[in-house]
């Protein structure tokens, strides 16, 4: 069965703007687009000067437009759009080498894609008061097999199959910040090849 409750799940709180940042780093992937744009709305307000100091790294669904349909004409200093989220975030780690002291990150998008964003940033020590996320799209998750080490990723379901070793694998809500993923171990090891029903449960 499902653990829940457990501290470790993130809890993410929506995007807020940071006036006080010197320069804005936003990323977003898939339906993260309406809460960069109230970041953006909210800076124009609040410092307009910050806009020129601010940076996008967006990767479009295929139902979404590019990176300059969707933000054009905010007045944002530099817009990049990626055509999956692996090459966002090989961007991301070249601009995070390059990043300046009092950078403000902003990430929005599914769980996975910050997860793996905020990891990035961590290993690049910033800061937890620097870093900014709203959860929004699908809830499905990356899974890390406890015994393979393997991770799956997309699994929408309580019980999944591990990609790596073939395990079933009950997905927990034990979250590791620094593998980005939830916890999964072998549902059947006392019973093997007995498995609870599987239902989607992270849609």
């Amino acid at each position: 069965m499902l653990i829940t409750g457990i501290k470790s799940k993130p809890v993410y709180a929506p995007l807020a703007a940071d006036a006080g940042g010197r320069f804005h780093l936003m990323l977003g992937a898939l339906d993260g687009a309406a809460p960069l744009l109230r970041v953006i709305d909210e800076l124009r307000v609040a410092a307009p000067e910050a806009l020129a100091r601010t940076r996008l790294l967006y990767a479009s669904s295929p139902n979404d437009g590019s990176a300059d349909a969707l933000f054009g004409g905010s007045g944002i200093a530099q817009m990049m759009n990626f055509e999956s989220i692996p090459a966002l975030l090989a961007e991301f780690n070249r601009v995070l080498d390059r990043a300046w002291m009092g950078t403000r990150l902003y990430v929005a998008g599914p769980e996975g894609f910050i997860g793996l964003a905020m990891k990035l940033a961590l290993d690049f020590n910033m800061n937890q008061d620097e870093i900014r996320a709203e959860e929004c799209g699908s809830r499905a998750r990356r899974v890390h097999c406890v015994h393979c080490r393997n991770t799956t990723e997309d699994v929408r379901t309580n019980i999944v199959l591990c990609t790596g070793c073939a395990r079933w694998l009950l997905v927990r809500d034990h979250y590791s910040r620094r593998l980005a993923a939830y916890m999964g171990v072998m549902v059947d090891a006392e019973a093997p090849g007995e498995l609870p029903a599987i239902v989607e449960v992270f849609t």
